[in-house]
């Protein structure tokens, strides 16, 4: 059967699993069982058992639920407050002020934890109740924190990262380095913005009342964030240096985050146990969903739909540029319905060939599709980052929306710099991993 109308028939089945309310990963499951059983004469008993186990027995995915539990300590724990409060001293001194904390702020968590919710609710929790008691714009506020918790899928490590490296085969080590100056370019890009908001805003943001802070003041102040940025060093700079694997610098990341929590107290048996099964429950939702993509990449393999759409992209003669804008505003229109891992899992059977044969860097691609994710996580209804603000704010999703659309802008000026500018993403894990 021609693999066009093949394409059309699993598209339709997935909606309709999918709008029925359907787990992804079963609907990943349903829609490479239909592909194998109606197009093929594939075993589909046999190829589903061997791709969902391999899959979910792959060493790489054990830093997954390692991170993640990293993350969950500190959100459940008061590192992140300590963090808050020495940001703050530092800061006061830009235009627009304590604004800067939403984003560095997200900036470090995300280097710990590699989680958007955790990085945009554990920080929100902490700085919007302080910023609005001490008058700052509501609107503004929302905004950074909103397109800021965003930074966790971007800076490493990143749980996007692993999820991607697993499925496309790449390593996770070098998209983790190949993410560093993305990353510290996104977060200039969101300070920079506010520093021109509150310039030409000035009655939007309240006076400073620690600026007469003397240098070992505010030393004083940050005495314990430093030891969560010496966290950061250790975990990140053991991957770049090469002594530890992304799962052993993950190990040193838990421990690390349990021991600074039990050093300040902040550490029970209670917010254990939660952090214990909170990362259980989340890694157990991605693993699956990656057990159901894996089936449905081979599944698609079968019917030779990859190589149909690969095919007529040649067909079409499209440069590489035309290529990433066609993949621009798909995986824009997606986010509208679908979360990140969803997007990136459901379209790899087909988009990893296309970028193959049209010679694009897997890893650079793997920082592209972070940073379109991004783009995604402020388009509702789906991003999570605007129902945690949503919750957190009590206004609407529309308030939010309007909010982060500054930053929904600004995450599309930094995709274009990356297609612009490529070396951004590959001279760093090119020279440090002497390709």
């Amino acid at each position: 059967m021609d693999p066009t109308l093949v394409a059309l028939v699993l598209l339709v089945v997935m909606a309709v699993l999918l709008t029925a309310g359907l787990w992804v990963a079963l609907s990943l499951l349903g829609v490479g069982l239909a592909g194998l059983v109606l197009f093929t004469s594939a075993p589909a008993g046999t190829v589903m058992a061997t791709t969902v186990w391999g899959a979910s027995g792959n060493w790489a995915l054990t830093a997954l639920p390692l991170f993640i539990w990293m993350a969950e300590i500190l959100f459940r724990t008061r590192l992140s407050d300590d963090m808050f409060r020495g940001l703050a001293p530092w800061l006061t001194r830009l235009p627009g002020r304590l604004m800067h904390i939403n984003i560095v702020g997200c900036g470090i968590f995300a280097a710990v934890s590699g989680s958007t919710s955790a990085t945009c609710a554990t920080i929100a929790k902490i700085a919007l109740p302080e910023l609005l008691r001490r008058g700052y714009d509501e609107r503004m506020a929302v905004g950074t924190l909103t397109a800021s918790g965003t930074l966790g899928i971007l800076i490493p490590p990143s749980i996007m990262m692993i999820v991607y490296g697993f499925i496309a085969e790449v390593s996770i080590a070098r998209l983790f380095i190949a993410g560093v100056v993305p990353g510290i370019m996104m977060v200039i890009l969101f300070m920079v913005y506010v520093i021109v908001w509150a310039l030409l805003n000035p009655g939007k943001t309240p006076p400073s009342d620690i600026s007469s802070m003397t240098f070992g003041q505010r030393l004083w102040m940050s005495r314990r964030l430093i030891p969560v940025v010496c966290l950061i060093a250790l975990v990140v700079g053991t991957i770049y240096g090469g002594v530890a694997t992304p799962t052993e610098a993950a190990t040193i990341g838990v421990l690390g985050a349990l021991a600074l929590s039990l050093l300040y107290g902040s550490l029970t048996w209670s917010n254990f146990v939660q952090s214990l099964v909170g990362a259980t429950q989340t890694s157990c939702m991605i693993a699956f969903i990656l057990a159901g993509a894996s089936f449905l990449t081979i599944a698609m393999g079968y019917t030779g739909i990859p190589r149909a759409a690969a095919a007529w992209i040649t067909s079409y003669q499209l440069s590489v540029y035309g290529l990433l804008a066609a993949l621009t505003v798909l995986y824009v229109l997606l986010g509208f319905a679908l979360d990140g891992i969803s997007m990136v899992v459901l379209t790899s059977s087909v988009v990893q060939p296309m970028i193959r044969q049209a010679g694009v860097d897997p890893v650079w691609f793997g920082i592209y599709i972070v940073l379109l994710v991004q783009v995604a996580e402020l388009t509702p209804p789906v991003g999570f980052p605007m129902f945690i603000m949503q919750m957190m704010t009590g206004r609407s999703l529309t308030y939010v929306s309007r909010a982060a659309l500054p930053f929904f802008v600004l995450l599309l000026i930094g995709t274009a710099i990356i297609v612009v500018f490529p070396d951004l993403v590959t001279y760093l894990p090119n020279r440090m991993l002497n390709r």
